[in-house]
């Protein structure tokens, strides 16, 4: 059954009556509305899930090159030692910037509706989700807020850690295993948790990290 904010009689879309209203008509609040991005976006987009499923997806994992090139058809800005996974999602590759040695490993998650920056050999571990857009839930049509992600040089975002709309981290740090990033983090620090807090300086041994070797590992 549609909501009352449905019909030819309700109040404007941003008065919360209208929403209070549609909530106790039918016993729930109204469902999001799909906001709408450029039509060139919606485009590209589709031409790049059928090139995602045809030509990236199915590519062994040591064909690294071939991914960054498709990549790049797409617009993104991926330095030449920067290694994706096969099973890596980008939402809008013209949104992607990976610094050299960056790595996105194993079904990592970039909804890139916004910029997303990743930096000189930072790595993305597998199952982690970067999220750059999110809705505003204070108007019923809920609208796309998209806000870019910055991630510094020389850190490691760990296993299925999550990290929010607008969030900088800082360079160095160290993001520990399905935690939540929802604010900016300094640089060289180990945060943890959900939010995740930093609960200690990151310490060096030996060499500084652009002067370490890089595998492709994640």
């Amino acid at each position: 059954m549609p909501s009352s904010i449905d019909s030819p009689s309700a109040q404007p879309a941003d008065r919360p009556g209208a929403v209070a209203r549609s909530a106790t008509a039918s016993g729930r609040p109204p469902p999001p509305q799909a906001s709408v991005l450029p039509l060139s976006n919606r485009l590209g987009r589709a031409l790049w899930r059928v090139v995602h499923a045809l030509l990236f997806r199915p590519t062994p994992t040591f064909a690294h090159g071939w991914r960054r090139t498709l990549l790049r058809l797409f617009g993104a800005t991926i330095a030449p030692t920067a290694h994706v996974y096969p099973s890596a999602r980008v939402w809008a590759p013209w949104n992607l910037t990976l610094g050299q040695h960056a790595c996105l490993g194993s079904w990592v998650d970039v909804y890139s509706v916004a910029p997303i920056t990743i930096g000189d050999r930072t790595t993305i571990s597998q199952y982690a989700h970067l999220c750059a857009a999110t809705h505003d839930y204070t108007r019923p049509n809920y609208p796309l807020v998209t806000k870019a992600i910055t991630i510094g040089a020389d850190c490691w975002i760990a296993a299925d850690v999550f990290v929010g709309p607008g969030v900088t981290i800082g360079e160095g740090t160290v993001v520990g295993a399905r935690s939540s990033v929802f604010a900016d983090l300094p640089a060289w620090v180990v945060a943890v948790g959900s939010p995740a807090r930093a609960i200690k300086p990151r310490t060096l041994e030996g060499d500084p990290p652009s002067r370490v070797p890089r595998s492709a590992s994640p």
